[in-house]
């Protein structure tokens, strides 16, 4: 547990943290995600640790709250998952898990790294501030700044809990995106059209109103230079084939109708609530 807890610390970059053992059964793991913050970000560590984290970040654009993703900076190195590489069977297999995180995540972080050693003008830059200063001129950088963040979100905001949104987030759904059922839908629309690889997002816009969206490679929202619509992702799947081919084949569709079944909406709602902050 100590090796995965230290690849978790790693993840907010150059920092300063520190950090307490609390005793095991001391607190529920619910109160131990209120106290930390951390799953407002959907990264989810064990209830036995708490860090408290003495540098600020960037804020998002959209919101006062501070996501620690977007404010990591320096040596970016992969996060562990908050479940194991079977936890999201039937829907999710364990092998394309283990391969998508240990191996395409790693990579991309990998590469990452290099392009920075490489661009100087993104050395000393947070990851919020890589994504929005990226342009078409710095391919490396798009490509495995976008990797880096797109995954770390997506493993943060699934889960085998089968739940539903609920309050305010359920009330944004209807309001903005027709229904729950509708959203499902046209996520599922958007993501079997996306051509090749890429990604389908709900987001939260300037305005605070959630849209849904599609980028190709590995673009998100936060690329203001590279995308039509903006704003902070609240979630996005990934429709890369690597994400689903050796359980569905060249069948998206089938895939996206799965994953619907592993959106952990109380991490989501919980991510909601901050951007409205």
């Amino acid at each position: 547990m100590q090796r995965r807890f230290l690849q978790g610390v790693k993840l907010w970059g150059n920092y300063k943290i520190d950090c307490v053992c609390l005793p095991k059964n001391s607190m529920n793991k619910r109160d131990f995600l209120k106290i930390s913050g951390i799953v407002g970000t959907g990264f989810l560590l064990s209830p036995q640790m708490a860090c408290k984290t003495l540098k600020s970040g960037a804020k998002s654009s959209t919101s006062a709250w501070i996501d620690p993703l977007l404010s990591a900076k320096g040596e970016f190195t992969l996060p562990a998952l908050g479940y194991s590489f079977a936890a999201l069977e039937p829907h999710i297999d364990a092998m394309t898990m283990e391969i998508h995180h240990d191996k395409h995540h790693a990579a991309y972080i990998k590469k990452l790294n290099e392009g920075i050693k490489a661009t100087p003008a993104f050395a000393d830059k947070t990851l919020g501030e890589i994504l929005a200063n990226v342009t078409k001129d710095s391919p490396a950088i798009r490509n495995n700044g976008g990797g880096h963040y797109n995954h770390s979100l997506f493993w943060a905001v699934l889960g085998a809990n089968g739940s539903k949104p609920e309050g305010k987030l359920w009330e944004a759904i209807n309001r903005d995106l027709g229904s729950y059922q509708q959203m499902l839908d046209t996520l599922k629309d958007a993501g079997t059209k996306v051509f090749g690889s890429g990604w389908v997002w709900v987001c939260v816009d300037a305005d605070k109103k959630l849209f849904i969206s599609a980028t190709p490679n590995q673009d998100n929202p936060l690329m203001v230079n590279l995308v039509e619509k903006k704003g902070t992702p609240l979630f996005g799947i990934d429709v890369w084939e690597h994400a689903y081919y050796l359980k569905y084949t060249n069948e998206r569709k089938k895939y996206l109708e799965a994953i619907f079944n592993v959106l952990n909406w109380n991490v989501i709602g919980e991510r909601y609530a901050n951007l409205l902050l």
